[in-house]
This record gives structure tokens, C-alpha cells and sequence, in this order.
């Protein structure tokens, strides 16, 4: 039995979470993939899984095997893809999940140019500000906004995202304008929703003090565009990124608070499995996202302060 071939094996088992469906997906009897493992596991004179009837778990030794073997077939496949890039031009579907406001916005007008100079390649674009699980639904690139706290992912910075505070000119108007970020208790915050902790904003003083206030919510939501639009009409304080509201502050529908406080810069970023095969295709959007965005911070220079 040819070593390659056990180890895919293994790994397509293993993925699938049954000896059945990675035989349906292998499109082999459920019977050789059952004395593949066997041979395998013999050869090694290890158990690498526990098998009932209706699911397999990894033993420590199985784990292990795993992320070995996933490694030396991506690298693999990459050796061949690579050697067929060189000879042919890029084919084939890129799924990308992207947020709602940032994809709109600011991705869309860049995939349309990619699409220009790839012609014989395919978009599949999901728009959601929900966290998409990568492998779960078969996402090739995802593009995030903030901290990253799944070491399954591979992440390439795209760009930085200044994070600022702001409200309409009535709402200050009949409310008072802070002066400090204890002041903010007072008002009623316009919140993003898909964050930990969406009530309290935190603050960068001169000093490099972090100064933490828990603002009353007015209205949450896990869209931008939404809050920005409750912020020009007037109903609360927005903790907003500057690709959203860079215009309407430009146009004076929203005023800048508290800009002597430095809130904590994000990122944006391309992320993508680290045990999957990143193919070339893939690779050269990325690379191309990264050559677009530079450090662009989509903030120009407002009311006098600038990124």
C-alpha cells in the first residue's frame, strides 16, 4: 500500500468524522478504507483512532499523526500547483466572507478590478458581519476586522482601522458635548454588537493610561451602516470605524469627540485555514488585497487630526 495514500486516507477520515462518509466522499467501498487505516495503524504499530459505531475519536498519537500528515500533503499539493501555475493561467472559485459595510464599500470596487485582469477566475462573495467559520462552510479567504484569537487561522495584515468617537451636531446640541470619557455615562451609546464587550469603550490617555467606561446602549446592532445612520439622526454617541464614517464626518454630520483620547487601533485582515492548501489563485489575491489597501486608513484629515 502506497504510504500517500494511507495518509490520505487517514486525513479524509478523519475530516469527515466517519469511516462512511469518507468513503462516500473518497468514492470507495467503506471496506477499503476500513483495511487502509488497518495497514496503516499496523505499519506504525500505533492506534491511531478509537472507533464506534457511529463516530471516531483521535487518540494522542492520532493527533499528532494528523497534523503531520496534513502538513506533508498540503505541501504536496502546493508542489503541484505551483508547478501547474507556471505553465497555465489561474481558474477555477475563491469563496471570500467578508463584513457587510467593509465588503460593500471597500472590497467590492477591488474584486471587480481582480475579476478584470483574472478572466478565468470565479468570486462566490458572502457578505456577513457574523464570524464564518472557514472550514465549516467552505470558505477559501475570509476578511476580518479587530483581534484574532483562533490560532487555526493564518492571518495577513490588509490594512490598519483607526477607530473613532463621534455624534451629530443636534445630539450634542441638546445633550452637551464630553469632555472626558466619564462624561460618556451620561449619554447613550449607538453600539456594534459583534464584540465581547460592546459597552464598555476604552480609552488611551496622554500618560498611556487605559481609561474603561461601560456606556448605557441606546441602540446595538452587528452593523456600521445602521449605527451611522442612527448617529446623524440625532440618537446617540458612535464608537465607529473610520471607513464607515470618514464622509459624514467630512460633511459635518457627525462631530468628532474627544480626539485628545486615543481609542485602540485595529486592523483589517485576510484569513485563511492554516491546515488547508492555500491555492494560487487564493495567494494571488491576497497579495494583491495587501498591494491595494497599503496602509491606507480611510481616514483623511478631519477637523484638523489625521491618522
Amino acid at each position: 500500500m502506497d504510504r500517500f495514500e494511507e495518509m490520505y486516507t487517514f486525513v479524509r477520515v478523519v475530516d469527515a468524522g466517519s469511516l462512511s462518509a469518507a468513503a462516500d466522499r473518497m468514492d470507495i467501498a467503506k471496506s477499503a478504507v476500513s483495511r487502509r487505516l488497518t495497514d496503516l495503524e499496523s505499519r506504525l504499530d500505533v492506534q491511531l483512532l478509537n472507533r464506534t459505531t457511529r463516530r471516531i475519536n483521535l487518540t494522542d498519537s492520532g493527533r499528532q499523526f494528523y497534523q503531520r500528515c496534513t502538513r506533508i500533503l498540503a505541501d504536496l499539493e502546493e508542489s503541484e500547483q505551483q508547478t501547474s501555475d507556471e505553465h497555465t493561467e489561474l481558474k477555477g472559485t475563491i469563496r471570500i466572507a467578508a463584513p457587510l459595510s467593509f465588503g460593500i464599500q471597500h472590497l467590492s470596487p477591488l474584486l471587480n478590478d481582480f475579476l478584470k485582469i483574472h478572466p478565468e477566475l470565479n468570486l462566490d462573495l458572502n457578505l456577513d458581519d457574523r464570524k464564518v467559520n472557514l472550514m465549516d462552510e467552505g470558505v477559501d479567504l475570509g476578511i476580518r476586522i479587530g483581534e484574532l484569537n483562533d490560532s487555526s487561522l493564518v492571518a495577513r495584515r490588509l490594512a490598519p482601522c483607526k477607530l473613532v468617537l463621534c455624534a451629530s451636531p443636534d445630539y450634542l446640541k441638546a445633550h452637551g458635548e464630553p469632555k472626558h470619557p466619564d462624561d460618556l455615562r451620561k449619554h447613550m451609546g449607538l453600539t456594534y454588537s459583534n464584540t465581547a464587550e460592546n459597552q464598555l469603550w476604552q480609552f488611551i490617555q496622554a500618560n498611556g493610561k487605559t481609561v474603561s467606561v461601560r456606556v448605557p446602549n441606546r441602540l446595538r446592532a452587528n452593523n456600521g451602516d445602521v449605527l451611522l445612520q442612527a448617529g446623524i439622526n440625532g440618537l446617540g454617541i458612535l464608537s465607529i470605524t473610520t471607513f464607515i464614517a470618514h464622509k459624514a464626518i467630512k460633511n459635518h454630520q457627525l462631530k468628532l469627540i474627544l480626539p485628545d483620547y486615543k481609542i485602540k487601533e485595529e486592523s483589517v485582515y485576510a484569513i485563511y485555514p492554516t491546515q488547508r492548501h492555500l491555492p494560487a489563485r487564493v495567494r494571488t489575491l491576497i497579495d494583491y488585497l495587501v498591494e491595494c489597501f497599503g496602509d491606507t486608513p480611510y481616514w483623511d484629515k478631519l477637523s484638523g487630526h489625521s491618522a
